[in-house]
Order: C-alpha cells, then structure tokens, then sequence
C-alpha cells in the first residue's frame, strides 16, 4: 500500500485524514500515484493535476524522501521505499506571497 499524505484543503475536499493507503499496481511513479488517488477520490481531479494536460498545478509541490520531486517526469520510477510503504509520497500545496 502507497502512503499519500495530502494538504488541508484537500483532505477537505475528499473528507479523508492527513494520510491514505491506495494500491498502486505496476511501477510506482508520480503519475500512477496520482491516477490512484483521482480514481479513489474523484472529487480531487483537476485539484493536483491539469484536466487535460495532466501537468502538475503551479501551486502544488510533491515530496518524497524528503526531497523535491515537483519537477521530474511524472512517469519517472519512485524509490523503493514510497512502493513498500516505508516512506509516504507527499502532496503539498505551496505557498505564495510576498
């Protein structure tokens, strides 16, 4: 099971907890995990990702092992730990401001 712990606003929206446990199959990238969630909670497409382009939205960051994973290729394999479940893969929504 994939850990995804996901923002304020978003737990919100999909009435969840600060984390949720999804199966993932296959290669465990930031698009599989994604497609997980969007299937699992529908309320939530188009809050991460783009409806059409599926293109992270500018104010969301992704973290995973405590690192910046934001700009990488959606389809770039995860680290062993996020698919085991030892680490959670992290949704963030960024702050703006000046």
């Amino acid at each position: 099971m994939i850990r995804v712990v996901l923002p304020q606003h978003l737990r919100t929206l999909a009435t969840v907890d600060r984390e949720v446990r999804l199966e993932v199959r296959g290669v465990i990238t930031i698009a599989s995990i994604l497609d997980a969630v969007e299937s699992r909670y529908p309320m939530l497409r188009g809050t991460i990702r783009d409806h059409v382009t599926l293109r992270r939205r500018p104010l969301v960051r992704f973290f995973v092992c405590q690192e910046d994973w934001s700009n990488q290729p959606a389809d770039t394999p995860l680290p062993d730990a996020v698919g085991q479940g030892t680490e959670p893969f992290f949704i963030i929504g960024a702050i703006a401001g000046g």
